[in-house]
């Protein structure tokens, strides 16, 4: 189905602390098959306010899943083959900034990726394509997230820089002092390669970063228990379940969606010849980028 014919679908990806959603109409635990491996786990899929909506809990439902052992291609895929176009990323964060306080939520709008230990790309050999990620987030999505959380009453900054991390142990010292000399705003293990193959997919997605806690540069950070950041993980997520219930509104309403740049990401990134495509590739990728493939 072409993107300007294809209804929207609300996809949620929660963090840490966020394993379901709640108030969703005709609710159903999915389980969906992707060529890539297995999802983190099964979907969520219903209907809220009207709006059909995907959720998939990242690091599976009990948090079983480290941030490398999360298999990011085939949530995206699994997502794509439910027919999600907009993909709403939640996740909790380390600050790497004063101003950005516990409890607050990032609208993020770049990406520094220092991971090393994951699949990036669902192309490769036998089909190669290289995609823009000079704006990494859909604009469109974060400005229906600036909106909610205005209504929600959530305490949002819009903009900032996410530097993703291998993981799963923290930063050093010296490396948070890095960080923050790069001009980061706020650190995490998740988002990349998440949002690099949400472009490959051509689903359009923002990233909501939930700060639990200030990263080791701060000269306050060794005195904050596990409790404080618990207490502050369940605040985010309750107030992250919130954000999206005011978020649904504004995606389905939105007249504008079909045209996104995101949605046509793959327009001119095919650099592997029709007659050189490897079939197994074609295959594999027929949700992926069958919109361009089947031309």
């Amino acid at each position: 189905m072409h993107p300007a014919s294809q209804p929207a679908r609300l996809g949620i990806i929660g963090g840490s602390g966020i394993y379901d959603i709640d108030g969703l109409d005709k609710p159903e635990w999915v389980k969906i098959s992707s060529p890539f491996g297995e999802p983190s786990d099964a979907i969520l899929t219903g209907v809220l306010g009207g709006q059909a909506m995907a959720f998939l809990p990242r690091h599976g439902r009990g948090h079983r899943l480290s941030p490398t052992e999360v298999n990011y291609r085939a949530n995206i895929d699994a997502m794509k083959r439910l027919g999600v176009t907009d993909i709403l990323s939640l996740s909790a964060v380390g600050s790497l900034r004063e101003d950005l306080v516990p409890g607050t939520f990032v609208i993020v709008d770049q990406f520094i990726d220092r991971t090393f230990a994951r699949e990036k790309s669902f192309f490769g050999n036998g089909l190669v394509a290289h995609v823009s990620m000079a704006h990494p987030v859909c604009s469109r999505l974060g400005d229906h997230v600036q909106q909610a959380a205005n209504e929600a009453g959530v305490t949002a900054v819009r903009g900032g820089t996410y530097l993703a991390m291998e993981g799963p142990q923290f930063s050093s010292q010296a490396e948070s002092l890095l960080y923050r000399q790069w001009g980061c705003h706020v650190i995490g293990m998740t988002n990349m390669p998440e949002a690099k193959l949400a472009r490959e997919a051509e689903i359009c997605y923002a990233t909501v970063a939930m700060v639990t806690d200030f990263d080791c540069w701060h000269p306050d950070h060794d005195h904050v228990s596990v409790e404080q950041v618990i207490r502050v993980l369940v605040g985010n997520a309750s107030k992250g379940r919130d954000l999206v219930r005011h978020v649904v509104p504004h995606v389905k309403q939105d007249t504008h969606a079909a045209s996104c740049a995101c949605k046509h990401a793959l327009e001119h990134a095919l650099i592997t010849a029709p007659e050189a495509r490897t079939p197994a590739m074609i295959d594999k990728l027929a949700v992926v980028a069958g919109r361009v493939l089947k031309r």
